[in-house]
């Protein structure tokens, strides 16, 4: 897997985000980029979009198994509840279990209003796999208007230098590309992987046949 889609994907899962096109948080004008940085150089990755869905509906979306892979990964895997695991993949074909999926622990649980989230396992080929471990970040739930709900998303332990600015500038379009995800599955409706699926295999086929891969 190449080091880009490695780090979208775990973008989408640290989270928890990812496969995104994009090169910027800017290409997503949606999201509002409240980030900033901290005396001693570190950086916080804070971002927030408007849902428009009810709170305990986006709530479900992230602590349940259903949900979750309604939006963010089509193999998922939800135990919730404080210490409880986040797990997924953005393979089809992995299984819950497997050593190179995205496993996050939660670190708070405070129904429909916070969540915070822990790396614990991250693929062996991730670029700054530990440093992905220090980073923790809170999602928070709040009433928004005509039945909406805002999520802000803080991302913390960002350290200066690298690997740490890596992860960082991964993560920042990453996790926005993940919100407008989440914002997409109300809207659209939930994603269908394998229709996605099929359509990457037929592309695959096309590149191999044309030459482009």
């Amino acid at each position: 897997m190449k080091t880009g889609a490695i780090l979208a994907g775990a973008a989408a899962l640290a989270l928890l985000a990812g496969g995104a096109d994009a090169q910027s948080i800017k290409d997503y004008p949606e999201v509002a980029d409240q980030s900033f940085v901290q005396a001693d150089g570190g950086k916080v990755l804070k971002i927030a979009l408007v849902v428009p869905a009810p709170r305990q509906a986006v709530w479900d979306r992230f602590t349940t198994t259903d949900g979750y892979r309604a939006w963010a990964t089509p193999v998922a895997h939800v135990t919730g509840g404080p210490g409880g695991v986040i797990e997924g993949s953005y393979n089809p074909a992995a299984k819950i279990g497997d050593p190179d999926n995205i496993r996050n622990q939660i670190v708070l649980w405070s129904p429909q209003r916070t969540l915070a989230i822990k790396n614990i396992q991250a693929p062996k080929d991730l670029p700054g796999r530990k440093a992905f471990a220090e980073i923790v970040t809170i999602m928070e739930f709040e009433d928004a208007p005509g039945g909406a709900t805002k999520v802000t998303l803080t991302a913390v332990g960002y350290k200066p230098g690298e690997p740490y600015d890596t992860l960082y500038k991964h993560f920042s379009y990453g996790n926005a590309y993940s919100l407008m995800k989440l914002k997409e599955s109300f809207v659209k409706g939930p994603i269908d992987w394998r229709a996605q699926d099929q359509r990457r295999q037929a592309q695959a086929a096309s590149d191999t046949v044309t030459g482009k891969r």
